[in-house]
């Protein structure tokens, strides 16, 4: 995928555009289950990326690693090699991800078991989950950012709860 994509963070304080995206990979290794909170991280290589609102807040989780992250609603956001050209974003930032087509996945040494039977699973439906009344309040009070560009926002403005 060339690009130009968008993306940002989950209360919207940080939103990129990209392009040149590929390499896109899931890394089971234990720092990228940490950086992610997940059981893996799921990423996809930039060639450039441009901040169109706010800064991410980094993290040297080692010597040559940073990771990108929203100070507001902290949300990882990308993963930069800085000996190198290595920069990626985190997939699920991206406003379309489902658009990525996954390459192969790497740190599999540290692959936790539960992740090869997650297409196994049960799904359970959203109204198993709350009863309708409280799924219509919970949608209508959410401070997701759309996934889409805004002209006028502010993380100001975001509900914390």
């Amino acid at each position: 995928m060339t690009g130009p994509v968008s993306g940002g963070c989950q209360c919207g304080a940080l939103r990129y555009q990209a392009t040149g995206l590929g390499n896109a990979h899931l890394c089971h290794c234990r720092m990228c289950q940490k950086a992610a909170g997940n059981l893996f991280a799921a990423l996809v290589g930039a060639d450039t990326q441009v901040w169109t609102r706010g800064t991410p807040s980094r993290f040297a989780s080692s010597a040559h690693v940073e990771r990108g992250f929203c100070a507001n609603c902290g949300t990882p956001v990308f993963y930069c090699d800085t000996t190198g050209p290595h920069y990626a974003l985190m997939a699920g930032t991206l406003d379309h991800p489902d658009e990525i087509g996954f390459e192969y996945q790497s740190g599999t040494e540290s692959r936790l078991a539960v992740s090869l039977g997650i297409a196994a699973l049960r799904e359970r439906p959203p109204t198993e989950t709350f009863e309708p009344a409280r799924a219509r309040a919970v949608a209508a009070s959410t401070n997701q950012h759309p996934d889409h560009e805004t002209l006028v926002w502010s993380h100001k403005e975001a509900r914390h709860g």
